[in-house]
């Protein structure tokens, strides 16, 4: 178990930070102190709940030697210490740290892999079932870039979703998706297997990435392709070269100012995921091991059409109902990889 030195230090910092709160603080340290109580408040509450728990097994103990109260300390004491494991679990995963990006709004990325036009159109069915996702979670989903093709499917797509923990439900959709079915435009009724490609970043604060001027190229451009209502016949269309990465982002919205603040933060939200890929690999001597990644060559998940099936490699999960998970029932799958990575960490903290 946690050692008890630790939660009285966390409680402790918890009533201080009550207390300074109430005694009022100006400017931008009552918004460091109230977002330092929030994420304390529930680690604070599980500490609450597991001491009154082991407690209430002491009293009933002790209640043991009492003639008067002794059957009643037998019955409570079974119900006592099968409910102390899981409070204990509990809190041991509010004390796991916390991913500082989780709360933020994310990018999505699609692209189709191999496997052609068909490739393109399973993009599409990805992007839809990730719409679908947000949509019953209550989430915004606005597209940034999108190139579609002539027969339906997506060559490239960038949205940014909005809200309540999007990236700490999305992050672990980074890498290949697989699909294996038979295409529309197979006449012999041959199962063909093709990949896209997501990749799903934290957006970046202005805080997080400073972007030299001198170090970006910035064109306009008439938008061409296929492109649907994201594409317009004016030179409104911009990108955006970043040369010391050799990042390119374009956005090809109406309005040519808006497309500069769009590129902008697509190319801060890229360069703020290189650098949490760079952090993340100086951490972690076996990253290939790690669940959620977001290695992008990474192959995750297989969509098996013919037999209903879809199969998140990484935690050997099979669930055969995937007409609902390409409708956007994600959540038996992300709640099991969120399990997982937690299992991870508290392995790796040795609790």
């Amino acid at each position: 178990m946690v050692p008890e030195q630790r939660l009285h230090q966390i409680t402790q910092r918890f009533q201080y930070l009550e207390a300074a709160m109430a005694d009022g603080v100006s400017g931008a340290d009552i918004a460091a102190l109230a977002k330092e109580y929030s994420d304390l408040r529930p680690v604070v509450e599980q500490i609450s709940a597991w001491r009154v728990l082991v407690t209430d097994l002491e009293e009933a103990e002790a209640m043991l030697d009492d003639p008067d109260m002794r059957e009643l300390a037998e019955e409570e004491i079974p119900l006592l210490k099968a409910a102390i494991p899981a409070a204990e679990h509990a809190l041991q995963l509010a004390l796991l740290p916390k991913d500082t990006a989780d709360d933020r709004p994310a990018m999505l990325e699609i692209r189709p892999g191999t496997g052609g036009d068909e490739a393109a159109l399973f993009a599409g069915d990805l992007l839809r079932m990730y719409q679908r996702y947000a949509e019953a979670r209550g989430w915004k989903v606005e597209i940034i870039e999108e190139q579609a093709t002539e027969l339906g499917g997506i060559k490239e797509v960038v949205a940014r979703i909005t809200g309540d923990r999007v990236f700490a439900r999305l992050k672990y959709e980074s890498g290949v998706h697989r699909v294996q079915r038979v295409p529309t435009t197979e006449s012999g009724g041959r199962i063909h297997t093709s990949a896209a490609t997501v990749a799903v970043l934290p957006e970046a604060e202005d805080v997080d990435i400073h972007i030299d001027p001198g170090d970006i190229r910035i064109d306009t451009m008439r938008a061409s392709g296929a492109g649907g209502q994201h594409v317009n016949t004016t030179d409104s269309a911009v990108r955006i070269t970043h040369e010391p990465s050799g990042i390119v982002v374009t956005s090809s919205e109406k309005s040519q100012h808006r497309n500069r603040e769009i590129a902008m933060q697509v190319l801060k939200t890229r360069l703020f995921d290189l650098e949490r890929q760079r952090a993340h690999d100086e951490r972690s001597a076996d990253r290939a091991a790690q669940v959620g990644t977001g290695d992008r060559s990474e192959r995750i998940r297989t969509y098996n059409f013919p037999q209903g099936r879809m199969t998140d490699h990484r935690i050997n999960l099979t669930l055969y109902k995937l007409d609902q998970v390409m409708q956007g029932d994600l959540d038996e799958v992300i709640d099991a990889l969120t399990a997982d990575a937690q299992a991870r960490m508290l392995a790796e903290m040795g609790t």
